[in-house]
């Protein structure tokens, strides 16, 4: 494997290691200044509305000066917003917290960019993509399961561990990571305008149906993980520990399919469009057995659940990829992590009033949105 993959792969890691860890805790964390669950998604929504105002222009900012420098302030800012929210002692600190580190959160589509610029086909370009994203499921394997037991000090301790983590990876990013975008264009006019770069996927008659599709997709993921850790809690009475136990389990999951057999088995008996189909009837599947509330059902789709949004994730990411202008792939996935961003601004909010009204409703608006992608999927198929 190339040097510069190993690098960005390892950064990766690192940096979602840090994220996984807090990912059970911070319902409850939260939970101790009082929030209630809306309130909690609310969190969720802050650092996700901030995402959206930065993801294109970091994207685009990556096509312009390199995708290394980008990376490097991304994380830095990761490590300030994760001391700001494990030190605070307010709401309004922890909210502070978030929006720091959603101002800058380019972390991952700048990594995916990374590898996108290393890939000679299309085969690796989608074998790459799957690399980051079984990356992302071995962080999300990992890291809760740390996060569990770290929890066991203190609530706000994994999130120090976290920041720790974070600033340790800035550090090796800028000693180990070498640019890896060769083909930059200085000249190139940069907007603060976060609307224009969706304004251009709105008329970009090529890549609007992939658009479309990912944002669904992820409102359906938005809505239903803002409130797992919570749903979890109030319908079947599990602890963060038990919480981290069932991230750690999805995570073997999404890395077996990402790692394995996303190359040896769904994309060479599928091409990336029948794939697509699959894996949204599956996780349509999986969120209707989530809403039912009942144990046994809800943990049987676990596995579901993370074989297909897995794989539905790099499947849509590497069609987007592969029919963009090579001069533009950084803003197109940063387009695409805009999209995610104003997803997680809608899903948690829509999710948490959901959540406040009856607790398996978000994942009954989760089937229903899948069930509007497959149809959609159908068109542009």
């Amino acid at each position: 494997m190339q040097r510069e993959k190993l690098v960005v792969i390892f950064t990766v890691l690192v940096d979602v290691i840090g994220v996984g860890i807090v990912i059970p805790i911070l319902p409850f964390y939260v939970g101790s200044f009082g929030a209630s669950p809306f309130v909690i998604t609310l969190l969720f929504a802050s650092f996700a509305f901030f995402a959206f105002l930065s993801s294109p222009l970091l994207g685009a900012l990556s096509d312009k000066i390199g995708r290394r420098p980008v990376l490097i302030a991304s994380i830095s800012s990761t490590a300030l917003g994760w001391f700001v929210f494990a030190s605070a002692n307010s709401l309004p600190l922890l909210f502070l917290g978030r929006i720091i580190d959603g101002a800058a959160a380019g972390n991952f589509t700048v990594a995916q960019s990374c590898l996108v610029d290393l890939a000679r086909d299309e085969k690796e370009r989608s074998a790459n993509i799957g690399l980051i994203g079984a990356t992302f499921g071995i962080g999300l394997m990992v890291g809760p399961f740390l996060g569990g037991i770290l929890s066991t000090v203190s609530h706000s301790f994994p999130f120090w561990c976290a920041g720790i983590l974070a600033s340790i990876n800035t550090l090796l990013t800028y000693a180990f990571l070498p640019e890896t975008h060769q083909r930059r264009d200085p000249n190139a006019v940069m907007t603060f305008n976060p609307i224009s770069p969706l304004a251009r996927a709105a008329v970009n008659v090529k890549l609007r149906g992939y658009f479309l599709s990912w944002i669904i997709f992820a409102v359906a993921i938005a809505s239903s993980q803002s409130v797992f850790a919570l749903y979890g809690q109030h319908a079947f009475g599990f602890d963060s520990f038990t919480i981290g136990l069932m991230f750690t389990f999805t995570g073997i999951f999404a890395v077996l399919n990402q790692a394995v057999l996303l190359r040896r088995v769904w994309l060479h008996r599928f091409t990336e469009d029948r794939l697509e189909v699959l894996m949204i009837v599956m996780l349509g599947g999986s969120f209707l057995l989530m809403a039912l509330r009942i144990p046994t059902l809800f943990v049987l789709a676990l596995p579901f659940f993370a074989t297909s949004q897995s794989v539905l994730r790099v499947v849509l990411t590497s069609e987007v990829a592969g029919k963009a202008d090579p001069l533009m792939k950084g803003e197109a996935l940063g387009i695409m992590t805009s999209l995610m961003a104003a997803a997680m601004i809608i899903g948690p909010l829509v999710s948490g009033a959901l959540f406040e009204i009856y607790n398996s409703l978000p994942y009954y608006l989760a089937t229903v949105l899948m069930g509007v992608s497959f149809g959609l999927s159908l068109i542009h198929i």
